[in-house]
């Protein structure tokens, strides 16, 4: 009996140490349910989104407008003559485009979606047509099925008529653009509409354009820098944007009352020619333009969080096996157990109250009542309330710890190195007061 003794004390805390980490093991079990938890609200979110962008409309894409003229073009194949209709295009040399972005929230069930309504004022010009540097001849070309395009990615934000206005020195012309009038490869659902018999007596000379379009969309609105010189001013009452796509804004200005920004592209900076013929470009790539957003994901930081579960409930059980090894206590392995579970739980509280708080004042919630239920178990188990304190500083600087990871996303790898490595420090510290922790060599 005595050699049994003496061999669970020389390795008791062996044991414990196995058991405590198998019931962590077990714990990932509903972190990880947790996680599917997370993903799966998140999916009802995009789906909540998606109904509400497809009932007013999506983020758009604006693009034009873009002269296009077939070409009769002349292919000899074994001896055999044949006569292909080709499509040319040209873009304007100067696009200025002015944007006031009015934004809107709407819900659909307790998930949001910035939209907004935006009153768009075009205004520039095409340079003379080049024929010669795409090789065409006048007498070639189509003209009187020549076409003006302009691109707009969901014409069912559109809420009024598009009426395109041409200029020259001695003519001009208000074109209403219509959807599916023309179709080319490069330009499939356009907008378009026939230009008038005198483009090409005007051919040699500048074209005037100017348009006024009243447009509705969905978070992200973006510009194809058509233009041999782009210039795009955006302004909105919006705090919060994010500018994406190819390039950012030269200026900009955000502040709590909105934005203003603006952009100049010139054709040296896409990779897309200002004229061409054949082929299809990828226009879109060269997209720019700014997106309003709800800057707090409550999904994306409550997944952030779960990551973080397994390094709370080790942190919380390492520092139980130190009260008992230290202070000579006994906890039970069901007592770790149910401890974890609070601390699983935390997670399950912190989703469902950000869904309707947000996540800073659901952290603080989740935080407040884990801790509490914890400290209080703790006490009544021990029957300290040192150790009941103990433990609620503990868990306060771990979870402090976590949400100033959160936010502090940039430096997130450091912050973390340095308090793993402090905590290591800690409980090495601690350790040396652990009574046998090698067993007896007598």
């Amino acid at each position: 009996m005595e050699n049994k003794s003496n061999f669970w004390s020389s390795y008791r805390i062996l044991f414990k140490s196995a058991i405590i980490g198998a019931l962590i093991l077990l714990l990932l079990i509903p972190t990880s349910l947790i996680q599917n938890l997370v993903a799966e609200r998140q999916q009802r979110q995009q789906e909540a989104v998606a109904e509400i962008r497809s009932r007013w409309a999506a983020p758009q894409t604006i693009c034009g407008p873009v002269i296009g003229i077939p070409y009769i073009d002349v292919v000899t194949d074994n001896g055999n003559r044949q006569e292909i209709k080709r499509w040319a295009y040209f873009l304007p040399g100067k696009l200025n485009i002015r944007s006031r972005l009015v934004p809107e929230k709407r819900y659909r069930g307790i998930y949001q979606v910035v939209v907004y309504t935006t009153e768009l004022d075009l205004q520039g010009s095409f340079d003379s047509l080049h024929l010669d540097e795409l090789n065409l001849s006048p007498d070639n070309m189509l003209w009187k099925e020549a076409t003006v395009f302009f691109d707009i990615s969901d014409v069912q934000g559109l809420k009024e008529d598009m009426i395109l206005h041409l200029t020259t020195h001695a003519e001009s012309a208000g074109l209403d653009l219509t959807p599916a009038r023309r179709s080319t490869e490069q330009f499939k659902t356009a907008l378009a509409a026939s230009l008038p018999d005198w483009l090409q007596a005007a051919a040699g000379s500048n074209i005037e354009f100017s348009a006024s379009i009243k447009l509705k969309g969905s978070g992200n609105l973006s510009f194809i820098p058509a233009g041999r010189e782009t210039k795009v001013e955006a302004a909105s009452s919006w705090p919060d944007p994010s500018f994406t796509g190819s390039a950012l804004p030269d200026l900009r200005t955000v502040k709590d009352s909105g934005f203003v920004a603006d952009w100049k592209i010139l054709a040296l900076n896409r990779k897309f020619p200002q004229q061409w013929k054949q082929g299809v470009y990828e226009l879109g790539d060269a997209a720019f333009g700014v997106n309003l957003i709800i800057p707090v994901d409550a999904y994306q930081q409550t997944t952030r969080s779960v990551k973080y579960a397994i390094l709370i409930i080790l942190l919380t059980f390492t520092a139980f096996l130190l009260i008992e090894w230290v202070y000579d206590r006994n906890i039970h392995a069901l007592q770790y157990t149910l401890v974890g579970l609070a601390l699983c739980i935390f997670y399950t509280l912190l989703l469902s109250f950000s869904e309707y708080l947000g996540f800073n004042g659901a952290y603080t919630i989740a935080a407040i009542a884990t801790i509490g239920l914890i400290a209080w178990y703790v006490g009544s188990l021990l029957r300290s309330s040192r150790m009941s304190l103990f433990v609620t500083f503990l868990l306060v600087v771990q979870y402090g710890f976590v949400f100033t990871l959160i936010q502090l996303q940039d430096y997130a790898l450091l912050m973390g190195s340095i308090g793993l490595f402090i905590t290591l420090a800690i409980v090495m510290y601690f350790s040396r007061k652990i009574k046998n922790l090698h067993p007896s060599t007598h």
